[in-house]
């Protein structure tokens, strides 16, 4: 049990911690488009985005994959760039109902945050045998996490929208503009050439 609370919280704190904001950040892009009562899209997008990314943590893990440091931690800020300029371009569709499909985006872009960690987890897990368990209770906590992190962001969009008056097209535009500028300025940091 208590190897099990290590990596879950591992997963939890990977996701909450306040300096690593850029899964934060990726998942206000992710759910911004969405209201609260449409909670189950959601949920199953921040479920593909835990299944991305474990799977690139399992392939390094495994050693199948080793991809540079400093190129996962430039796409890492360009996932989120992508997907807030597709939420600014598509604000207008999802203000009448037709809400951004992000499925690709949280699988494929899981994927590639996943490498971002894959290094530091693929220390913590070499001093075991098992991977597979570590795994597991390692994404259970990401998931965790990201229902936590995505719930207050649906909240928040609803308070702002309702209280407020602050219609869906605009909640969606800021929102997204300004994580956009938080991956701007982490693109430029981050440079790898």
């Amino acid at each position: 049990m208590k190897e099990f609370i290590e990596y879950f919280e591992l997963g939890l704190f990977h996701v909450l911690d306040i300096k690593a904001y850029d899964h934060i950040l990726f998942l206000i892009v992710l759910a911004i488009v969405y209201q609260f009562k449409q909670w189950k899209k959601v949920l199953w997008l921040v479920t593909l985005f835990t299944i991305g990314h474990s799977i690139t943590l399992a392939l390094s893990a495994f050693g199948v994959i080793n991809v540079r440091a400093d190129l996962v931690e430039f796409l890492i800020p360009l996932t989120i760039f992508i997907t807030g300029l597709m939420n600014v371009l598509t604000a207008r569709k999802a203000s009448v109902g037709k809400e951004n499909q992000n499925l690709f985006f949280a699988l494929f872009f899981g994927l590639i945050h996943g490498l971002g960690f894959s290094n530091y987890f693929k220390m913590m897990v070499a001093r075991g045998e098992d991977k597979v368990v570590p795994l597991l209770e390692f994404a259970l906590g990401v998931e965790a996490a990201q229902v936590i992190i995505v719930a207050l962001i649906l909240l928040f969009g609803g308070l702002v929208q309702s209280v407020f008056g602050v219609n869906r097209r605009d909640w969606i535009l800021v929102g997204s503009s300004i994580v956009i500028g938080f991956a701007l300025q982490m693109m430029v940091d981050r440079v790898f050439w």
